[in-house]
């Protein structure tokens, strides 16, 4: 199962949840797909999705799906590396109206260059499904540093 995310920002992310779409009616994804879609006004409509789910909810999606499609946020990325999960994180980008800045794409970078996630922007997630298979998530204590990087740089550098 692929689980996606777009988190829980008040800002939509589209262009994500489009381009899953596309991809599942080309038939390029034949896995199960279950979205988390928050604010997107994008209605999905070839696989499974809800708005909003509980932290229980989030986590259990989490644990049980073999890729983690999600954007750059630090709580999403944590959550996939505790869990030793194959990610393909995609950064939410001001230009398209998904955040409020493109703090997202040095997060997405971090983790890119740690061989944590494969990184791309929503049009690079079929050669990135290709890919995948390959990634192998590091132990949960190499994951734990990467997140406590990942939190400091949030709290030194996140700006609304």
């Amino acid at each position: 199962m692929i689980f996606v995310s777009v988190g829980t920002h008040d800002q939509q992310f589209n262009r994500l949840l489009k381009e899953i779409d596309k991809l599942v009616e080309n038939k390029k994804i034949s896995e199960s797909i279950f979205a988390q879609t928050g604010n997107s006004i994008y209605i999905p409509k070839k696989f499974k999705h809800k708005k909003f789910l509980g932290l229980e909810e989030f986590d259990k999606n989490v644990k049980k799906c073999e890729i983690f499609i999600t954007h750059a946020g630090e709580g999403n990325i944590g959550t996939g590396l505790q869990y030793e999960k194959r990610m393909i994180v995609v950064p939410r980008l001001k230009k398209f109206g998904e955040h409020t800045n493109d703090h997202q794409l040095e997060l997405a970078e971090a983790i890119g260059k740690e061989k944590q996630a494969i990184v791309c922007n929503p049009e690079g997630i079929e050669a990135a499904l290709k890919k995948i298979k390959k990634l192998k998530p590091k132990k949960t204590e190499h994951a734990k540093r990467i997140i406590a990087l990942i939190e400091e740089f949030e709290k030194n550098n996140f700006k609304k």
